[in-house]
């Protein structure tokens, strides 16, 4: 395979396009910041990928780094934010619970959040594994540094992650007293404030820091019906750490943390129509026609919207940790215990319109996670390093789901048959169908109660051998437990309170019971799923000089299998089809080859890897066929592989100047998936019988097939190319009696098109874009920092996200990026 890998990127290297890795990294202001930029001569950023302090040139794996500095500089405050920085890296969110970040194509399926799957990117803030992507939502507060590494990472951190892990470190208390303060203000009325001290509580032995971070602004899309802007954000955050030297070999950090986020978020709306396999009275043009309806703009950039349910993306997030380090002299012990909270209280507005389809689509939640780390890990540089570890977690999530269908449900849900010649769009074949009457599905609720607990314990070492000077080995192993158990029980109640009886003899007595079944159907089930597994690696790697790095590593990884927890698909009958309550591990197999280069005189850094990772048993989202399911669930494709070569490169060539370039090139296919969801082209009409064959893509009234197989197709959400890009030049100068430097900066990114289903349809595709950032300022060392800064400089139309209202009627809807914001920073330290 590293031979096949060596030759795909020669293949790469033909092209004319430049391919994909890291981001650089550089020396801050205090000497503890890295960023995208060049290094110092002679500086060298240190950084714990490997838990234990290294120089990022040395350490043997594909990874990014981003200081603190460069955080605030770039408006990177938050993990979504960080992927215009960071190539490889994919953020989508919906809101935020319904968020995912992937490395490289992988991490976590494409959709709306199930929760009894794990994600493939581990989080991790001061040591601590954060469970839910939703629970690192949170704007970044006094940083110091977020390391991206790349490939599975399960032989050195406590939880298996086989795409990465986000590795984000605060800034330490300090016994020498200091103050920060960053103050923004933009359009928009978005004002930011973050604030944190620190000094000594008790001379040398005790010492505090303190921060805390504000986010208000108005959101960028305007509801005409409720008079409100929409996707707005309003953030609050404290943190606080108090370190206590115990002796000299002994040092605990306490850590507290509290944050509440309750904006007007978060919506998706009418971004374009496409023709389905529904009869074409039935898809959206002729329902909306019908209902007298039209949206108030087809022009999604107009960023108009009027659905009529209030929108609402509550949520509180916080916790206790303790950390603490016991230095045995030839070893160090490691200690990380941990609490953690997330509750989420959202309101949703599902059919993306102004009509009352789905009044309500809401599914509060409160989870509650226990970790303990365990590790002792070499100190120095001896003939074996290693560091051993093991860990234990635990997690519990209570559910309270609620989905109302509304008065207008009937005629876009359900099916009246062929109207008569000459008919009026979305007419009904009789005034008495189902279809035309309200009552049948007005009111229809589905109220869901679903639990989970999760218990994971492992144990995992990596050792590395130096065989010389130049040439180490680095094994790894990991000995992993899983367990989940979960409940899933949905109640449904017709409009009138009475229970719904989806019984076969309920539904083949009344066609209005089977119309209301085939919306919202009761169910009931108990899934349960436990597994041993057994993970390593092994990187091989060599200093060719102490400027030239050089490795190789292959891993065979194991994402935890799941169970689903958001529903079933349902037989002919309505009923549960209880195969599918669980999913089985994915089953990675990942090669990665890379070289990590510095040259003139340290002023320039290129580093370069290859990876290939083919997963068996991959974990996807499927859509259910049943007209008015919402939410996916989860099946096993056959087998996927993500192929690509990545760069980092950064140039100082003067002291004033700094440039940095970073690209991928992203190849991630599904190399079997003969069972996949149809995407909407093929979706809506009859379903094809045995042997009937299905009509053409995007014919009205149509046969549908009864899935797809889309093998050889991409997966959602990778852009084949990525880059980012920039550039810094300052100039002495003396403004109001200050001496420090004049700047500019600019910032750039690129993505080309990617798919945003889960099965490739022309319908969601997202076109490339490039969006451009600049900055103009002056700053101190270690003082006043304030600068103008313009975002989406050019005010770039684009989408993060794509997709299909139930019911295949053709509508997708989409969720813009941010337009172009701009204003001022101030920052000062003393």
């Amino acid at each position: 395979m590293l031979i096949e890998l060596l030759s795909f990127a020669l293949q790469v290297a033909d092209q004319t396009t430049v391919p994909n890795p890291p981001v650089p990294a550089q020396a801050d202001d205090d000497g503890t910041r890295a960023g995208p930029a060049a290094p110092d001569a002679g500086g060298d950023i240190v950084v714990t990928a490997r838990r234990r302090a290294e120089t990022v040139q040395s350490v043997p794996i594909a990874m990014s780094v981003i200081g603190g500095t460069a955080i605030a500089d770039t408006g990177a405050y938050n993990v979504g934010r960080i992927t215009q920085l960071q190539p490889t890296l994919q953020f989508y969110s919906t809101n935020p619970r319904n968020s995912a970040a992937n490395i490289r194509g992988l991490g976590a399926p494409f959709g709306l959040t199930n929760d009894g799957i794990e994600q493939g990117v581990g989080i991790y803030v001061d040591q601590v594994y954060y469970s839910r992507i939703a629970s690192a939502t949170f704007d970044f507060t006094d940083t110091e540094r977020i390391e991206i590494l790349r490939g599975p990472q399960g032989t050195l951190y406590g939880k298996n992650t086989t795409a990465g892990a986000i590795n984000i470190t605060t800034r330490k208390p300090s016994f020498t007293p200091e103050a920060r303060l960053e103050l923004s203000t933009g359009n928009y009325k978005f004002v930011q404030a973050k604030a944190s001290v620190s000094g000594p509580l008790v001379d040398d032995k005790v010492a505090i820091r303190l921060s805390a971070s504000v986010t208000r602004r108005e959101g960028t899309i305007y509801n005409v019906r409720q008079g409100e802007h929409e996707n707005a954000q309003d953030n609050q955050s404290l943190r606080a750490q108090i370190l206590w030297r115990a002796s000299p070999s002994i040092d605990l950090t306490l850590y507290g943390d509290y944050n509440h986020q309750n904006p007007n978020c978060c919506v998706q709306y009418y971004a374009r129509v496409g023709t389905t396999q529904r009869p074409l009275n039935r898809q959206y043009a002729a329902l909306a026609a019908a209902q007298g309806y039209a949206v108030p703009s087809t022009d999604a950039f107009d960023r108009l919207t009027d659905v009529d349910t209030p929108l609402r993306a509550k949520q509180e997030l916080g916790g206790l940790s303790l950390l603490a380090n016991w230095d045995l002299g030839p070893a160090t012990l490691t200690s990380v215990t941990a609490w953690r909270f997330w509750h989420w209280d959202p309101s949703n507005d599902r059919d993306f319109i102004g009509l009352p389809i789905t009044t309500v689509s809401a599914n509060p939640s409160q989870q509650s996670q226990f970790s303990q780390e365990l590790r002792i890990g070499s100190n120095g540089k001896r003939a074996v390093d290693y560091t051993l570890g093991l860990f234990y977690f635990y997690q519990t999530i209570d559910t309270q789901g609620l989905q109302v269908q509304g008065q207008a449900a009937s005629r876009f849900l359900l099916n009246p048959g062929t109207a008569p010649a000459g008919s009026a769009p979305g007419a009904c074949a009789t005034p008495t169908t189902n279809a035309c009457n309200p009552a049948v599905l007005n009111g229809l609720t589905a109220r869901n109660t679903i639990g989970f607990t999760n218990t994971s314990a492992a144990a995992f070492g990596k050792l590395t051998w130096h065989v010389t000077d130049a040439l180490s080995i680095s094994p790894g192993l990991r000995v992993n437990y899983d367990k989940k158990d979960g409940s899933y029980v949905s109640v449904v109640t017709t409009g009138a309170g009475a229970t719904l009886d989806c019984s076969v003899a309920a539904q083949a007595a009344s066609s209005t019971v089977r119309d209301r079944c085939g919306v919202l159907s009761p169910q009931s089930y108990s899934p349960t799923f436990d597994n041993w597994n057994l993970s390593g690696d092994i990187t091989v790697a060599y200093t060719v000089t102490p400027d030239i790095h050089a490795y190789a590593t292959y891993a065979r990884s194991y994402k935890s299998g799941g169970i689903n927890l958001s529903g079933l698909p349902l037989d002919a009958n309505n009923g549960p089809i209880l195969t599918s309550a669980t999913v089985k591990p994915e089953k990675v197999n990942h090669y990665e080859i890379g070289l990590k280069t510095q040259f003139l005189d340290r002023r320039a850094t290129f580093n370069l890897a290859g990876f290939w990772t083919e997963i068996t048993d991959y974990q996807a989202t499927v859509t259910n066929g049943q007209l008015g399911v919402l939410r996916g669930y989860l099946a096993n494709a056959g087998k996927v592989r993500t192929r690509g070569v990545e760069f980092d490169s950064a140039f100082r060539p003067t002291e004033r100047l700094n440039l940095y370039v970073n690209g991928a090139y992203t190849d991630a296919k599904y190399l079997r998936f003969v069972d996949a969801p149809c995407p909407p082209e093929l979706a809506g009409g009859t379903t094809a019988a045995a042997g009937q064959a299905p009509s053409p893509a995007a014919t009205p009234g149509g046969i549908s097939p009864q899935n797809c197989d889309i093998s050889g197709q991409r997966l959602p959400g990778v852009s084949k190319w990525a880059f980012s890009y920039g550039a810094e030049y300052d100039l002495p100068a003396r403004i109001a009696g200050l001496d420090g430097q004049v700047y500019a900066g600019y910032d750039g990114s690129y993505r080309s098109r990617f798919s945003s289903n889960p099965s490739p349809s022309r319908y969601t595709e997202i076109d490339g874009y490039a969006l451009s950032n600049f900055r103009l300022g002056f700053k101190q060392r270690d003082g006043i920092n304030v600068f103008a800064w313009l975002r989406n400089a050019f005010d770039q139309d684009y989408y993060e996200v794509l997709a299909t209202q139930s019911g295949s009627t053709g509508l997708i809807v989409g969720q813009p990026g941010e337009p172009r914001t701009y204003g001022v920073t101030l920052s000062t330290q003393f």
